[in-house]
């Protein structure tokens, strides 16, 4: 079976951050191992199928910034949260796997949407269905339909940061459409 050749254009992005982990896991980024590291992730990127990660070519820096302050926000308040049912409920937390329909069907929103959802501590990301975009989230604490509905719309909320951050202009003409209405 062949596949269609990716230019080095697409594929850069992938080469270069496959050099940075390689150089990561022997923690030596000296040349010698980088140029060893990119001749590994050029074989990787030949032999494998990997799809390409489509940009949107776009990076908003000024909605990125209040973004990653919000996330860490979150974080912090999650793990109190997450502190006090351990220590107050113990093991009578209810919790629930909830289904988030995302807005995009981009392979790097959905999954960084599902990485940021699961680094908040009290969530966790169990199954992602590409074909439809849904994530399936396991949420602390999650004792009616209302807590359902709130996880969704912070999976949601997140989601929409990332379309405001790169997004492609598609994806966020349909957002700014979506709050207008």
């Amino acid at each position: 079976m062949s596949r269609k050749r990716i230019s080095l254009r697409q594929e850069l992005p992938l080469l270069v951050w496959l050099v940075i982990v390689w150089g990561a896991l022997w923690r030596d980024f000296s040349p010698g191992n980088l140029l060893f590291g990119a001749l590994i992730a050029v074989l990787v990127a030949r032999m494998f199928y990997l799809p390409p990660v489509e940009l949107g070519g776009r990076f908003n820096v000024l909605r990125a910034v209040p973004f990653a302050l919000m996330f860490l926000a979150k974080v912090v308040a999650a793990s109190f949260q997450v502190l006090y049912l351990a220590v107050a409920k113990g093991p009578r937390v209810i919790s629930a796997v909830v289904a988030v329909p995302l807005r995009s069907h981009s392979d790097l929103l959905v999954t960084a949407t599902g990485h940021i959802t699961a680094l908040i501590p009290g969530s966790l990301v169990v199954e992602v269905d590409r074909s439809t975009s849904t994530l399936y989230i396991h949420g602390i604490n999650v004792r009616s339909a209302e807590d359902a509905a709130q996880l969704r719309k912070d999976v949601r909320d997140t989601e929409a940061g990332l379309i405001r951050i790169l997004g492609t202009k598609a994806e966020l003409s349909a957002l700014n459409q979506e709050v207008a209405a």
